[in-house]
């Protein structure tokens, strides 16, 4: 299927280096409102340059653009690409306001197009495999998950020698802006919904705890570094998450349930080993098992892509996953409804404020299938 990029930015590099497991995805070329980072974007990878929107939008064979802009822009990228009539595979959030993304979504409906967002891990093997052992009742009946998504104090870290393949700098000043909640909570939201069905209310606190990162220009707005929630969902399961960049370097993930405890160290790492812990009774005692059990990953071993730290995770699955939805005439599993649903529990939580809030959950999406492989 033919793609098309917008956003030649830090993350698009990442996006370039999965694209070649994927052979069956053809980029047809690039664009960025700066004409000089997307011509060196481009003669990198050896991509063709789009002088402009419309140009891009005027190419008749692209399929799917690949919306790489600035959280601010992803808005007005996305819906000037559906009402082109192009599928639009959009990095996190779907837009700045639910309002945005609900009107988004209604755009694509009409139009008969998908918009989808990542991030895309729900589709990788350790999120398939946990959701298998919950459906499986490995532990019981599930009552309550622990996430958390912390890492570390980047803004004394030496973020300024963090480069891309490419090139290009970490954007720190857009990422102290934007916040961490908006940039990492939606790896484990895309996930519990997609497990215990949709949510039905957010109990929210958030912050900006350091106030003063120092940056190469003052920020303009301030998202916060630190944030924790409640989730309640449908299903009666309650999780807790927690976001920050302030704690220790943190992406683990615990799913409490009456035989037991399921649990991932890494939900950034789609290869991250899924254990089990059983409880059981010794006199008048309930014990933890202290031999945890490992499940067995589903799913084949894939090549593994050539980029350390963090980024240890397939960024183009997701646009697979789009473009065999639209091959098969079947919504992605990362579906509109689905994404925006993920979209209004980042705003919620990153909107809660100092003082708090208890948001009532709008958006709601059919059930979700998982992997064949992971049937």
């Amino acid at each position: 299927m033919d793609i098309a990029i917008i956003g030649c930015g830090f993350v698009a590099d990442y996006y370039l280096a999965t694209l070649q497991l994927h052979p069956e995805l053809k980029v047809l070329g690039v664009m960025d409102r700066n004409t000089e980072r997307a011509e060196h974007f481009a003669s990198f990878h050896g991509l063709e340059v789009y002088p402009s929107i419309d140009a891009l939008l005027a190419d008749q064979r692209i399929q799917i653009v690949v919306n790489l802009t600035n959280p601010d822009s992803h808005y007005e990228v996305s819906k000037v690409c559906l009402e082109s009539g192009k599928h639009v595979y959009s990095e996190k959030p779907l837009a700045m306001s639910f309002d945005d993304a609900n009107e988004l979504v209604e755009i694509a409906e009409k139009k008969d197009l998908q918009i989808v967002g990542a991030p895309c891990s729900l589709l990788g093997e350790s999120a398939q495999t946990l959701w298998k052992a919950i459906r499986d009742k490995e532990i019981g009946d599930v009552y309550t998950v622990y996430a958390e998504m912390d890492d570390g104090l980047v803004h004394r870290m030496p973020y300024r020698k963090w480069f891309s393949a490419s090139g290009i700098p970490w954007p720190a000043h857009d990422e102290f802006e934007v916040g961490c909640t908006l940039e990492h909570a939606g790896y484990v939201l895309s996930w519990l919904p997609a497990f215990f069905g949709p949510a039905v209310s957010v109990t929210a606190f958030s912050s900006e705890q350091i106030k003063d990162k120092e940056t190469d220009f003052p920020l303009v707005k301030h998202g916060p570094d630190l944030s924790v929630a409640c989730i309640k969902f449908k299903s009666g399961v309650v999780a807790r998450l927690s976001c920050s960049i302030i704690a220790p370097h943190d992406h683990s993930l615990r799913v409490f349930g009456q035989k037991g405890i399921l649990f991932v160290d890494d939900t950034w790492h789609y290869r991250s080993k899924v254990y089990m812990r059983s409880l059981f009774n010794i006199r008048r005692r309930m014990i933890i098992n202290p031999f945890k059990k490992k499940i067995k990953l589903l799913g084949k071993q894939r090549a593994k892509i050539k980029f350390g730290g963090s980024q240890s995770m397939d960024f183009s699955l997701g646009i697979v996953e789009l473009a065999s939805s639209i091959q098969e005439k079947r919504l992605s599993r990362l579906s509109p409804q689905f994404s925006l649903h993920v979209t209004e529990l980042a705003l919620a939580i990153h909107n809660a404020g100092v003082d708090g809030s208890c948001y009532r959950v709008q958006s709601s999406f059919d059930p979700i299938d998982p992997m064949e492989w992971a049937i």
